[in-house]
């Protein structure tokens, strides 16, 4: 990917610092604050995260980039509910980013209903609008304008979840008929977005370890609609190390591609498989 050209209508937000730090350490993906009077990009690529909650010609404009990218790179027609799978998950793991990435670094959440948010998926390239974010009672960014003030940790994690579930829940009904998939699996789909994504930003920060334990407080398992644990478990490398991996809430289905090759949190991927991949990575 690359980085899209300046964007006009961008604004100054307690947010924006950490979308700044984001794109510093994955400079594959940019988010921009819209200001208030800014229109949100649209056209050469752009689509509305309510357009693709909408279903219907926004979602088969979307899904036939991730179905001539399967052709070109796999040489063989994927099943219609697998390209939705890929497609979901390519707006999915950046779109969580918006509110994950604020919340570690930052400890603010900002609100982002779908009217608010585009993606640009060859640039990498989000907008989103923040109307809203909630903050600890300390948080200088407190007395701003749409500041919503939580009382501690626990309830900062709530507004996480619930910004979230505010904005993945219409856009996994806009891509659910594609899918074949129930609600259970769907909602465990966005649990690993959400899991993975940051998982792999902090990574990439340096705290690895600090967003495993921050993501198991944020999804102990009895959060509804989501689906089980951050899953998080640590294996032992062929010279004593740690390996920390997890086991993936639902299938991304690249298995219906190459049987050989699962992915490395997948549950269908063992413990020897994982060792021997995590140790030659590290």
């Amino acid at each position: 990917m690359t980085l899209s050209p300046p964007f006009t209508g961008t604004a100054t937000s307690p947010v924006t610092a950490a979308y700044t730090r984001l794109t510093e350490v994955f400079p594959g993906l940019r988010a921009d604050v819209l200001d208030g009077d800014a229109v949100a990009p649209s056209g050469a690529g752009w689509v509305g995260a309510a357009e693709l909650a909408a279903g219907g010609p926004a979602v088969d404009a979307f899904l036939a980039w991730d179905n001539a990218q399967v052709l070109r790179d796999y040489g063989q027609q994927a099943r219609p509910d697998v390209v939705a799978s890929f497609g979901l998950h390519r707006y999915a793991w950046p779109a969580c980013l918006l509110v994950t990435v604020p919340w570690f670094l930052q400890r603010r959440v900002p609100r982002i209903p779908v009217e608010d948010v585009a993606f640009q998926r060859a640039l990498g390239h989000l907008t989103v609008r923040v109307g809203e974010f909630a903050c600890l009672p300390d948080d200088p960014a407190a007395t701003l304008p749409g500041a919503r003030v939580v009382p501690d940790e626990a309830a900062l994690r709530a507004e996480v979840l619930a910004a979230l579930t505010e904005h993945l829940g219409p856009v996994l009904e806009g891509f659910g008929p594609r899918m074949r998939r129930g609600k259970r699996a769907l909602w465990g789909m966005a649990t690993d977005e959400i899991v993975e994504g940051l998982w792999y930003i902090a990574h990439l920060l340096g705290e690895e370890r600090r967003a495993m334990a921050e993501l198991e407080l944020l999804l102990p398992g009895t959060t509804k609609p989501y689906v089980g644990t951050a899953g998080f478990r640590e294996l032992t490398g062929p010279d004593g190390q740690s390996l920390p991996t997890r086991d993936r809430a639902s299938c991304c289905l690249f298995y219906t591609l190459r049987p050989e090759d699962t992915c490395v949190t997948c549950p269908r991927t063992c413990d020897a498989d994982r060792v021997r991949r995590l140790a030659a990575a590290s």
